[in-house]
């Protein structure tokens, strides 16, 4: 390889076209050699570069037309969301343009058009992506109504929330005539901030689905003279009943499993009923945890108990 070229190598550290690599004098054989891989026909980054979707994206970005945006379950991966269990195999990159003669035509690429007069577009990581909002009402198409309303409280999580709800009612509001649309406002009535975990969002849509009023969600509970004692994943608080649902967590890190014993204790101490959930509860065998909650709330007296 000559200096020229040798010279473009050093330059070529971060994605391009194989158009763009050409022009800087690198030669077919060398556009072909190992020092190159092709995440994409027609674009090359180091050998090694890509390992997230970020590196990914911008791969992608070097040949996508100008005003397409990130969207999807790419949307989601790019700004840290959890993606919900149906599509989390989907790797595939989406992107999304406002006008549908723009929509990228490769293989490699799944293009979608979205003819809204105001597509939401934010940056991540200087990459154009969907808002949080925007990427809602995009999936909200394809998945069910509970899956909408978990990914909702993703977005709005407890610990680095990715948005809020009130920004995810203002575009649904703004928005008409789009697929998913009356699935993602009925799913954002049922939606709640500051959840901890999409198996705790699962099990306050099965208390709700058997006709049980809506559990609290993170509710700090108090003893008698004001003390705090405990933030329970969902609660009663005006029965003293808290819902805890137990993660793989509680078994593979004994510290959490210990945290968790000391403040369920506290919580008994100050005469509370604790109710605890793990994933054979919510997801094989619901109608059992629907039973426990029913049974300590008739115990608390509940009026209108179902």
């Amino acid at each position: 390889m000559g200096d020229d070229q040798a010279g473009a190598h050093e330059q070529l550290l971060a994605p391009f076209s194989v158009w763009d690599g050409r022009a800087a004098g690198l030669s077919r054989s060398a556009l072909r050699s190992r020092t190159f891989e092709a995440p994409f026909h027609g674009v090359r980054v180091p050998a090694g570069y890509v390992r997230s979707t970020a590196d990914l994206c911008r791969a992608a970005a070097t040949v996508l037309p100008p005003g397409a945006a990130f969207s999807h379950v790419t949307a989601l991966r790019l700004h840290g969301i959890e993606v919900p269990w149906r599509l989390a195999g989907d790797d595939r990159i989406h992107v999304v343009t406002r006008e549908r003669r723009l929509r990228p035509q490769r293989a490699d690429v799944v293009a979608h058009f979205c003819g809204q007069r105001a597509l939401d577009v934010t940056t991540a990581g200087s990459l154009p992506v969907t808002s949080p909002a925007q990427t809602l009402l995009h999936l909200s198409n394809t998945l069910s109504l509970e899956d909408v309303v978990v990914l909702a409280d993703c977005m709005t999580r407890r610990r680095r929330p990715a948005t809020t709800l009130a920004a995810l009612r203002d575009l649904v509001g703004a928005t008409h005539k789009m697929r998913g649309l009356v699935r993602c406002r009925e799913a954002l009535d049922l939606a709640v901030e500051g959840t901890d975990s999409s198996l705790e969002t699962r099990t306050r849509l099965l208390l709700l689905d058997a006709g049980l009023p809506c559990p609290r969600v993170n509710v700090a509970a108090y003893d008698d003279v004001g003390r705090f004692l405990a933030l329970p994943d969902l609660s009663y608080p005006e029965l003293r009943i808290a819902i805890e649902y137990d993660g793989d967590v509680h078994r593979s890190d004994p510290a959490t499993w210990r945290r968790d014993v000391e403040r369920r204790q506290r919580l008994e101490d100050a005469g509370w009923l604790i109710i605890t959930a793990t994933a054979d509860d919510v997801l094989r065998h619901p109608g059992r945890l629907v039973h426990r909650v029913r049974r300590a709330r008739a115990r608390r007296g509940a009026l209108g108990t179902p």
